[in-house]
């Protein structure tokens, strides 16, 4: 009995019932361009301070799904450095997290450049610089070799867990990932977002590496949507609405990879997520315009660099409270300088004290400072 879709006769010719998704992509389709029609409505340096924040994000929370935790002021860092972004707390980053940010921004930045097995072997490379997942030896920057076992998807503590899905064989994985790679350069009449959503399901199910083939998937999921919104420049970021939605996504991914090759369902779930990652981007939008605001009311406002830094860092979305003896370690001054700047910010009503309190006193931004 045939048990997982890859193993269905036709695999992996997928079938989808067009009138009941045309609603939902029309939608899609219609939030993309108006969130490209507001956003290049924003002067350069606004446009660049979304797409630094929604790569940050994205880079951020696609590696949360799989459990790692990566440090936010790294990963925006690093993305600054390699788009070349003058942006205030520059701090080193660990080559992990380089790693991560070379491949999300080779899927985004160079999304119309065609997919290759080395451009896929290269990207693995980055993920794991040290040839390890873990305590774990891993084949890095070629197709898994199953040497301990069928590549099984699970969870729940060791002894009881639970295999959600098993994935085809290692010795069917240059034939697989040749006929994915082929179809995935293909111009063809599928609409781009439709495509984004098949090549998510497709290259997940596949899963031809050892580790990483989630990271992987979600970036190839960001270059057929950038191909679709005919730009580069990313502005929303599906992988944070993935990490929002994670059980669903999970259950949907389970349910069609042990279903029939009709994935209408997995087609919808995807584009009501896409949606709902759209929307969300209104946030993101709030931020870099009340950024953009402050600077521009405070352009004749005496500001040492000092207090910009720390500003920037509080606009940015400051990790935790800015209390003196912060501002201290990360302005690099003493206590009682940091002290000042702080009190010359509050006289010149930038700042205010921190109205949750607690045993120590901590600053933020005051609300009017940019209205």
């Amino acid at each position: 009995m045939k048990f997982y879709i890859h193993q269905i006769k036709g695999w992996p010719n997928f079938i989808w019932d067009s009138e009941d998704i045309v609603n939902l992509l029309s939608e899609a389709r219609n939030l993309q361009g108006r969130l490209q029609g507001k956003m290049e409505s924003l002067g350069f340096e606004l446009r660049n301070e979304a797409i630094l924040d929604t790569l940050t994000l994205d880079v951020i929370k696609t590696s949360e799904i799989e459990g790692e935790l990566l440090n936010h002021d790294q990963v925006r860092s690093s993305i600054a450095r390699k788009l070349g972004m003058e942006i205030a707390g520059s701090v080193e980053s660990d080559r992990n997290v380089d790693g991560v940010v070379e491949m999300m921004l080779d899927a985004t930045q160079n999304c119309f450049e065609p997919l290759t097995k080395s451009r896929l072997f290269d990207w693995h490379a980055s993920l794991f610089p040290t040839g390890r997942s873990g305590m774990y030896k891993i084949n890095v920057g070629n197709w898994r070799k199953d040497i301990t076992g069928p590549m099984q998807v699970v969870s729940g503590p060791m002894g009881n867990e639970k295999v959600h899905f098993e994935a085809p064989n290692s010795d069917l994985l240059e034939k697989e990932m040749t006929s994915f790679i082929h179809w995935f350069n293909q111009k063809d009449k599928i609409d781009l977002v439709l495509k984004a959503s098949m090549a998510h399901l497709w290259f997940v199910t596949i899963h031809p590496f050892d580790d990483g083939n989630g990271r992987i998937t979600r970036a190839l999921t960001d270059m057929l949507l950038a191909q679709a919104d005919k730009s580069n420049q990313r502005f929303y970021s599906m992988s944070a609405q993935i990490r929002i939605e994670r059980k669903q996504y999970y259950e949907n991914l389970e349910k069609t990879q042990k279903g029939d090759l009709d994935i209408t369902n997995w087609i919808k779930w995807f584009l009501q997520c896409l949606i709902n990652a759209l929307n969300s981007t209104e946030e993101i939008l709030v931020k870099v315009l009340f950024k953009g605001n402050f600077w521009r009311i405070h352009s004749k406002t005496i500001i040492n660099e000092r207090q910009k830094k720390l500003i920037n860092e509080l606009l940015d979305g400051f990790d935790g409270k800015l209390s003196s003896s912060k501002w201290a370690k990360i302005a690099k001054c003493s206590k009682d300088t940091a002290i000042r700047d702080i009190n010359d910010l509050i006289k010149k009503e930038i700042l205010q004290k921190d109205e949750a309190g607690g045993r120590s006193t901590n600053y933020e931004i005051k609300i009017n400072a940019s209205s």
